[in-house]
């Protein structure tokens, strides 16, 4: 990979609060151009990171430079280059969609005819111009992100942050959301966006997985999946005598020591069991289900997608954590 291609990259990065490490040592090269998705639960460091890659807050150790600039010590310039959509909505709910707009283009000098031109365009490509006089307070949580969205791009950057830009909006608006991302992708504009939805992890050039304040796994999604070992078998569990977790848990009990089986994850009211050949071993699951008084509906071999990779890359990091604690312990 030339060093060209790199628009934003880290060495080490860490921070720490106190005693707590939020970012541990990040390393991670994100390439022009590319919607490079940030993946992880709550707490992961997700948002620390971005805010680091803001020049917001500087990093207790290791370095990142931002467009070939510094984020400690060039901090200013790199704001020029970027847009920052933060997590929370934080905009000025007393004012207009258009005054939103605008207020953000003074602040970055955006003037005369071509102020002009881009709110106008913004205003459609968020699709709000039939809502300009609206209070930004007013909008549905879906618009309040698109007019985010716009806010960020008045100084047309060619870097853009999001932070878990579709979090507690409704399904419909996140499809719109990403519609808009996926036009910001085909124009060269550099996508770092972080989210806990791994059906949005799916539409991202590369992935990195945090997990504790580190990057477990960093690939394109199809081949994060493909680190998935086994077969998937996907079934339902019913019983008359218990439902909910509780009926998963047992279904899980049964079937988690049996032979071939390698791992098994909850999704919803279905349980996920990877084996090491789905046709050789769906009779001994269904029976020994059976014997638990447990009916497996639906059974049928399916495909990891990211969210079962993404457990089990993470159980695979716990496991390797836990065994290196062991070793140390026993020196």
């Amino acid at each position: 990979m030339a060093s060209t291609d790199i628009i934003i990259q880290t060495e080490n990065l860490t921070k720490k609060f106190g005693s707590v490490t939020a970012v541990n040592a990040l390393s991670l090269a994100v390439r022009r151009g590319e919607i490079f998705g940030l993946v992880g639960p709550d707490g992961a460091g997700k948002t620390t990171t971005i805010r680091m890659l803001a020049a917001i807050m500087n990093p207790t150790a290791g370095k990142a430079t931002v467009a070939g600039y510094d984020t400690v010590k060039q901090g200013e310039a790199i704001k020029h280059h970027i847009g920052y959509m933060a997590q929370q909505f934080n905009l000025y709910g007393d004012l207009s969609v258009l005054e939103n707009i605008t207020f953000f283009a003074d602040i970055f000098a955006v003037r005369g005819k071509t102020r002009r031109e881009r709110i106008d365009r913004l205003l459609h490509f968020a699709r709000l111009t039939e809502f300009t006089d609206r209070r930004a307070g007013k909008l549905s949580g879906g618009m309040k992100k698109k007019l985010a969205l716009a806010c960020a791009l008045i100084h047309q950057p060619n870097i853009l942050y999001l932070d878990e830009p579709t979090t507690g909006v409704d399904p419909v608006s996140r499809r719109e959301f990403w519609d808009i991302l996926a036009d910001l992708h085909i124009q060269g504009v550099t996508i770092l966006v972080s989210t806990p939805y791994m059906d949005e992890a799916e539409r991202c050039s590369r992935v990195g997985l945090m997990y504790g304040g580190s990057m477990i796994e960093c690939d394109t999604p199809q081949n994060l999946k493909s680190q998935v070992v086994g077969d998937l078998l996907e079934l339902r569990p019913v019983s008359p005598t218990a439902r909910g977790i509780g009926l998963l848990r047992r279904a899980q009990a049964a079937v988690e020591s049996l032979d071939g089986v390698l791992e098994v994850q909850t999704f919803g009211d279905l349980l996920h069991i990877f084996v090491d050949d789905a046709a050789a071993r769906q009779s001994a699951i269904i029976a020994a289900l059976s014997a638990e008084n447990i009916e497996a509906q639906n059974v049928r071999h399916t495909r990891p997608q990211m969210e079962e990779a993404f457990i089990s890359l993470v159980r695979r990091a716990e496991a390797t954590a836990a065994g290196e604690k062991n070793d140390t312990a026993t020196k």
